[in-house]
């Protein structure tokens, strides 16, 4: 008696099951010449399958018929680690918040795994790097050799590192994703220079020299000033970003170099600012400009003892860093984005005239 014919997709092999049948993971492994838990990694898509194999056993599943919906094309999975030192800092959790949100988000086939390191050591930075597991480093870091190098090093074994917040210009990174803190700078002394057409006294507060995003808001506010004329910067206090330190660094600063018409924070010290903006030392209230939109600078954004603040846009800043990465690895294709890759992030600027509810 002759076989009777197959339709493309039945088998007829002994101990194979055919489209009329439910099949099963055992089935598509048996099939696919792997084991079930290969086949269970490839359909549920949660990667260690190399390509070749992924596309076999996703072969195999549509010979069978196999009742659910399959991968498309196959992506390895794509491990992404964000270093971002000093969670304290409100910046810092804004970003890492950030970059939760988009971990819920993203394809099942990419890990953002988040680490946040006490302490900004340059050394203890440069080891993090170096020791990640990860294809992709996201980091936000300081301007230091030790960094540096390991920037270089792990670039050089196919790593992809992006950095965020503060840029490490002249390493072999992919990409910043970030604003650019030179022109905000040059912003927040333009505007300075309309507030105080005659000029005066300025104060600025910083974390360290060490601080790439630092040092370029300062080089372009001072390049503002000096355009204009009539302005004396007495001082830049390193006060660390942090808030003790800052407040007393201020408290010995402002009564040597009064009277203090203006003071700019570029870092995280704004806290210390709002607490010596008080009679104590200001008979009339100084300028004060800032950095970031955090839980502390709103408040003083709407009492009035704040000007205004330039937010660095941290949802967009982790965005465009994950679709660099994602782009790099070839994980999607987002239309008008090629390298080298030139960050978009906008300055956004706040008063007490425009603050998000």
């Amino acid at each position: 008696m002759a076989r009777k014919a197959t339709t493309p997709g039945q088998l007829t092999t002994r101990n194979r099951v055919t489209t009329r049948d439910r099949a099963t993971l055992e089935d598509v492994a048996r099939e696919a010449g792997v084991g079930i838990a290969t086949v269970d990694r490839a359909l549920n898509e949660r990667g260690n399958v190399s390509a070749k194999t992924a596309e076999k056993i996703v072969t195999a599943a549509r010979a069978l018929g196999v009742r659910r919906g399959l991968p498309g094309t196959y992506r390895p999975t794509l491990r992404i680690e964000v270093i971002l030192p000093r969670p304290e800092l409100s910046l810092i959790a804004r970003m890492n918040e950030s970059f939760a949100r988009l971990a819920r988000r993203v394809d099942r086939s990419v890990v953002i795994h988040r680490a946040v390191p006490r302490s900004d050591d340059p050394d203890a930075l440069a080891m993090r790097i170096r020791g990640s597991r990860s294809e992709a480093v996201v980091v936000y870091a300081p301007e230091h050799p030790a960094i540096r190098d390991a920037v270089v090093e792990v670039t050089a074994r196919g790593k992809a590192v992006v950095t965020v917040i503060s840029d490490l210009p002249g390493t072999p990174r992919l990409a910043y994703a970030g604003t650019d803190h030179h022109v905000a700078g040059q912003t927040a002394g333009f505007l300075l220079t309309r507030m105080l057409p005659a000029g005066g006294t300025v104060l600025i507060l910083r974390a360290h020299p060490g601080i790439q995003s630092h040092v370029a808001r300062i080089r372009g506010f001072s390049e503002e000033l000096d355009r204009h004329g009539g302005f004396t910067v007495a001082g830049i206090l390193d006060g660390g970003d942090d808030a003790e330190t800052s407040e007393l660094l201020l408290r010995r600063a402002i009564p040597r170099h009064a009277p203090i018409h203006a003071l700019y924070n570029v870092g995280a010290g704004n806290r210390a600012i709002g607490a010596v903006i008080s009679p104590e030392f200001f008979r009339e209230p100084p300028l004060f400009i800032g950095h970031e939109l955090t839980p502390y600078t709103i408040p003083m954004l709407r009492e009035g003892r704040m000007t205004f603040a330039l937010d660095q846009n941290p949802d967009q800043q982790a965005a465009f860093a994950v679709d660099v990465i994602l782009n790099h690895f070839g994980h999607t294709d987002i239309g008008g984005l090629e390298p080298p890759y030139a960050s978009p992030v906008p300055v956004t600027l706040y008063t007490p005239r425009n603050l998000p509810r």
